[in-house]
């Protein structure tokens, strides 16, 4: 079993900067690759980024290519999502996710989850 805990979300203004961070704990963390997925009001989760093990694989959803970037450091268990240039509509709950082997952009290819952190920008 693996735990994740999010942290790092809060209000800011559009333009403006975040990081998230998923400390992961239980089980080893070596293999697992990890992604950021968020879920607005009313719409389904959607996919941000992933990165693999090594940190040498990298994904992310157009929608925030160029503006955010994923990152690992190994040994602190800990997976980051730095957030620039913040649009109102990256305005959502955000999951930290894992799953052993290759990461993925698929939803259903994650088997633990974090409790989510929210991000509100304004406009």
């Amino acid at each position: 079993q693996v735990q994740l805990r999010e942290s790092g979300g809060g209000m800011v203004q559009a333009g403006g900067s975040l990081r998230l961070s998923c400390a992961a704990s239980g089980r080893t963390f070596s293999g697992y690759a990890m992604a950021w997925f968020r879920q607005a009001p009313g719409k389904e989760r959607e996919f941000v980024a992933s990165i693999s093990w090594s940190g040498t694989i990298t994904y992310y959803a157009d929608s925030v290519k160029g503006r955010f970037t994923i990152s690992r450091d190994n040994t602190k268990n800990t997976v980051y999502l730095q957030m620039n240039s913040l649009k109102p509509e990256d305005t959502a709950a955000h999951y930290c996710a894992a799953r052993l082997g290759p990461n993925s952009m698929v939803r259903s290819a994650y088997t633990y989850w974090g409790q989510g952190t929210q991000v509100t920008v304004s406009s």
